[in-house]
């Protein structure tokens, strides 16, 4: 009997251990972090409504079952993992999460992935101190500079915001960091690639790579394990100021292998030498003289270049842009961008250079005017400026005219006739010359008076006898009026015969009135020289020859007196 009891003892012993056993298990498996499966039951709201088989139903928000673009990424009848909070929260409520179960689950595979030495993608989205962080599922890792790739990289725009594979070479759960290398990625691909690339890389070939970087001087180009240049020269046939007016980082393009050095590994990359080259036979599709349309496409202190076609640019010179307007910027006559007709002025194909005209479509100016002017034609004009040497007169088409200093009156002192001028007045003038190769006319204002001057010049030649008044008198010379705006010089050794005169003031004074000889006419410089001394010698001559039939053709006017005198 008690054998039985004690049997029974036993059996009710195991029966509470296996009991005890089975519920530790369960204990085990719902402790708060454990990741479980749940079913979704109801989607209301903002809330997914799951069963975990728990004694409650679960409740976690809706927005930790969006995808990256928002998207729902669960149905009813789904089943999900979750991670579990609590069993019990106090208000008879099982607390669940899915985001954490994301997260323990990317730590999984990301442990996973070390131990296995195998990549992850992830994305890199933003720059901290040493490198960037990259989002691989729910959790972030680090990605420190000099594991970007295999070369220092300036620009890392073209992996940024993309997906990108790396391997998990440090993964430390409890201290929440993880850190990935993108350069053990590519290194492993150069390894299995780079002797495939560098067969394909012969001279002339056509390969395809990434835009890995650019600077100043060109863009390296990722051909699959081994880098080329492709040099801002070899990007196209037109002027290229930098390399991101033809390429970005990260663009897929098919190049030309122009150079190989297979010991260096460095290889020259062309993309303009994809196409044919717009400057063969240019002289033959564009002649000298020919007038087409164009782009401007940059502007310099000396003048501006125009696009005529994909490839082919010319130079309009400061110079060539305007007939009348040389002293100004270009920017102030065109724009970027401005469309504009030009004239083919000359082609060096060798240098490459082609030279352009915009004045030259436009009719010249200054040859208008020579065609509807003549010599001694009067115009009408404002006065532009006024300086040292000449009147500027504005003139039809934008050009000016010269008044030069010496056209502006036919008095002594022109100096102080032009102030008698104002800036902006308007003048009535004379043309006198119209030179339109050298871009140049002369204009006059003393020409539309009379000239005094040349008119008593041909009525009183060298030689005549005239009558003036002394104007003015120095020790040296005297100045005699002779008529009308016209002035004689008479020298002080000039003014007499019988006597030698070193200073003209005990002589003459102002208003005396005298007669004179006309012994130099310089109509260029407007001089006329006199002297009393050869008008006497004249009637001194006159004399003796009423006296030489009697007393010989060698007699002086002393000898003839004296004879007169003792008779």
């Amino acid at each position: 009997m008690s054998d039985s009891f004690a049997e029974s003892d036993s059996f009710a012993e195991s029966d509470s251990f296996a009991e005890l056993f089975e519920q530790s298990q369960i204990e085990n498996k719902m402790r708060p972090g454990t990741i479980i499966s749940a079913r979704v039951l109801d989607i209301k709201n903002d809330n997914v409504i799951v069963n975990a088989g728990l004694k409650s139903e679960g409740i976690i928000p809706k927005e930790q079952f969006l995808d990256d673009e928002g998207q729902l990424e669960i149905t009813i009848g789904d089943d999900v993992d979750v991670s579990l909070d609590a069993i019990e929260d106090g208000y008879g409520t099982t607390r669940l999460s899915r985001e954490k179960a994301k997260r323990k689950i990317a730590w999984q595979e990301l442990e996973k992935a070390h131990e296995d030495n195998q990549t992850v993608t992830g994305i890199i989205t933003e720059r901290v101190k040493g490198g960037f962080t990259v989002e691989i599922g729910k959790v972030r890792a680090f990605l420190p500079g000099s594991l970007v790739d295999v070369r220092p990289v300036r620009d890392t725009s073209f992996l940024e915001g993309k997906p990108n594979e790396f391997k998990v070479i440090k993964v430390d759960q409890r201290r929440n960091n993880i850190v990935v290398s993108r350069r053990a990625v590519v290194e492993t691909e150069n390894t299995i690639d780079v002797e495939e690339v560098i067969e394909s890389l012969k001279e002339g070939a056509l390969v395809k790579g990434i835009v890995k970087n650019l600077t100043d001087y060109g863009a390296f180009i990722d051909l699959g394990g081994i880098d080329g240049l492709l040099h801002i020269t070899d990007m196209a046939w037109k002027r290229v100021k930098n390399p991101s007016e033809i390429v970005s980082i990260g663009d897929e393009i098919e190049v030309k292998v122009l150079k190989f050095d297979a010991e260096k590994r460095r290889v020259s990359l062309g993309l303009k030498q994809m196409g044919d080259d717009p400057w063969l036979n240019l002289t033959k599709r564009y002649p000298e003289g020919a007038r087409l349309n164009g782009k401007i496409t940059s502007i310099a202190d000396y003048g501006c270049f125009v696009e005529l076609e994909e490839g082919v640019e010319g130079l309009v010179h400061v110079s060539e842009m305007d007939w009348t307007n040389k002293n100004v910027h270009p920017s102030k006559l065109v724009h970027l961008g401005q469309e504009v007709e030009v004239m083919i002025l000359d082609i060096d194909q060798e240098r490459r250079r082609i030279s352009l005209g915009i004045k030259q479509c436009e009719e010249n100016p200054w040859e208008k005017f020579a065609s509807t002017h003549s010599k001694g034609d009067r115009i009408v004009g404002l006065i532009k400026s006024i300086t040292d040497f000449g009147i500027f007169i504005g003139l039809d088409g934008g050009i000016d005219g010269l008044v030069h200093l010496s056209d502006v009156s036919w008095g002594d002192d022109a100096e102080a006739s032009i102030r008698n001028f104002n800036k902006g007045g308007e003048i009535e003038t004379v043309v006198l010359a119209v030179d339109s190769e050298r871009e140049r006319i002369s204009l006059g204002i003393k020409q539309l008076e009379k000239d005094h001057f040349s008119d008593f010049a041909t009525e009183h030649q060298k030689g005549t006898v005239v009558k003036g008044v002394v104007k003015k008198v120095e020790q040296d010379y005297v100045v005699v009026n002779l008529g009308e705006e016209v002035d004689g010089f008479l020298k002080a050794a000039e003014i007499s015969l019988e006597e030698e005169v070193a200073d003209a003031r005990t002589v003459l004074k102002e208003g005396d009135k005298i007669e004179v000889k006309i012994t130099e006419v310089d109509r260029k410089k407007r001089i006329i020289n006199l002297s009393i001394k050869a008008r006497e010698s004249d009637d001194e001559q006159t004399t003796v020859k009423e006296y030489a039939p009697e007393t010989g053709e060698n007699s002086k006017l002393g000898d003839i007196l004296k004879d007169e005198l003792e008779k």
